[in-house]
Formats: C-alpha cells, sequence, structure tokens
C-alpha cells in the first residue's frame, strides 16, 4: 500500500535517513518510535511530501509519487503541533479546508468534530483556544476527508483522559475498517491497544520492523509499551 524503497536524507553533512526500505499494509497500526533526532519527523516529512528525498522512492498503491501532490488526498496528517492562522475561527477553518478540497474527496467524516463537541466552539478564534483544543482540532482535520493513510505525530499531546480515549477509540475504529495508521508517540502506555506493528529508528537507520507479537516473545513482555522499552534500553541513543 506505502512502502519507501532506499530512502535517503541529509541536511548538510548530517545524514538523517540512511537507505530506509519498508513496506506497510492496509489494518495496520504502526508505532513509529527512537530516541529524539533519530530520523522520525524526517521519514514522516518525507512521506507527506513536506521534505524531499536525496534517493530512493516512496509508493502509494504502486505508483512512485516524489514529486507529485495528488496523492495526499489518501493522507491525513494530525501534526504534534498544529500551527493555524490566529484570528481564524474554528468554524472558518473548516470551511476554508472543505473549499480547498472541493472536487478532491467524496467522503467526509465528521465523527470526532461531534464527539469533541466543536461545533460549539465554532465562533472562537485559535489564538483563544488551550492547546488540548488545538489538538482536538488538528485530529478532526486529519480524518474529515475519511483517508485510506493516517499519519499521527503525537496524537495525544496535550489531550485530557477524555479526549485521549476519544481519539484511540477511533484509531480503532479506523483500524477495523482496514485504514494503514503510522503513529509516534513518547507516551508508550497509549500505544499498547493502539498497535499492530512496531518501527524502531536510531541515527536515521532501521534497527527493527516486526509485529507487537513478535516483539513480545522476543522480550518476554506482555505489555507493549514495556516490549518497547526493554528494546530502547537494548539500543540506547549515542
Amino acid at each position: 500500500m506505502l512502502e519507501s524503497i532506499q530512502l535517503s536524507k541529509s541536511f548538510g553533512k548530517l545524514k538523517v535517513l540512511k537507505d530506509m526500505s519498508v513496506q506497510m499494509r492496509a489494518g495496520q497500526t504502526i508505532s513509529l518510535i527512537g530516541p529524539n533526532g533519530s530520523g522520525k519527523t524526517t521519514f514522516i516529512k518525507c512521506l507527506l511530501g513536506l521534505v524531499i528525498p536525496d534517493s530512493g522512492s516512496i509508493n502509494l498503491y504502486g505508483n512512485n509519487v516524489l514529486g507529485g501532490w495528488d496523492y495526499r488526498r489518501y493522507i491525513g496528517y494530525m501534526p504534534q503541533i498544529g500551527r493555524y492562522p490566529d484570528n481564524i475561527r474554528i468554524g472558518q477553518l473548516f470551511d476554508m479546508v472543505q473549499e480547498i478540497r472541493r472536487g478532491t474527496y467524496q467522503r467526509t467524516d465528521d465523527d470526532l468534530l461531534r464527539a469533541f463537541d466543536l461545533p460549539k466552539l465554532a465562533h472562537k478564534t485559535m489564538r483563544t483556544l488551550s492547546g488540548g483544543t488545538r489538538q482536538k482540532v488538528s485530529a478532526c482535520l486529519a480524518f474529515l476527508f475519511d483517508p485510506d493513510v493516517l499519519i499521527l505525530d503525537e496524537p495525544t499531546a496535550g489531550l485530557d483522559p477524555v479526549a485521549s480515549e476519544i481519539l484511540k477509540e477511533k484509531v480503532l475504529a479506523e483500524k477495523a475498517k482496514g485504514k494503514l495508521t503510522l503513529l509516534t508517540s513518547h507516551i508508550l502506555s497509549d500505544l499498547d491497544e493502539l498497535t499492530t506493528d512496531v518501527m524502531y529508528l536510531m541515527d536515521g537507520q532501521l534497527q527493527f520492523y516486526q509485529s507487537i507479537q513478535a516483539l513480545k516473545e522476543q522480550t518476554g513482555e506482555e505489555k507493549l509499551h514495556r516490549a518497547i522499552a526493554n528494546v530502547m534500553k537494548q539500543h540506547p541513543a549515542a
């Protein structure tokens, strides 16, 4: 479904991705983990077309998407920190995004909008919102066009426990529909009930990419967050 083939990227003398090749399939929920500076963000930005790799290719449904933009309609992205115009109202923001996307989508998904009760806040400007409410806006935008692929960067950061559970339930519901989800989180316990596979990066290189079942068997841990912590201790940051 979505794959990178020998993807490499350098910024000056710093090589942040080194020949990264992975295949991601429909129905997977993949946790992308690794220490700070491991290349996670660069990899995500390459998938989104926000960073152009020096070499390699990215294929979606078997087609090389590098240099294109149309493929992005199949991807929903939730950044770790959403940045929006200060004076735009929530309602205006969603109207604007839907107008921009007019003609490029056929389905919409407002489940999170209703679950987070955001229509009641439609009159509020972005600069008046708390960090948690901004996260809710970002989450709703990521799911809004019912994308085939979801890329969620620290999705529960800043959310209160109730909102966090609502978002996790939504991710599980999309997983049941066969969506591909790639997510990062420093809150390892958040990954337990969501993850099917774990991808571990360090120093721009893929250290391992395997199912949670294989990871649990390898580490002898039943809880995913403990298994991940075990592996991270075996691969300490330089």
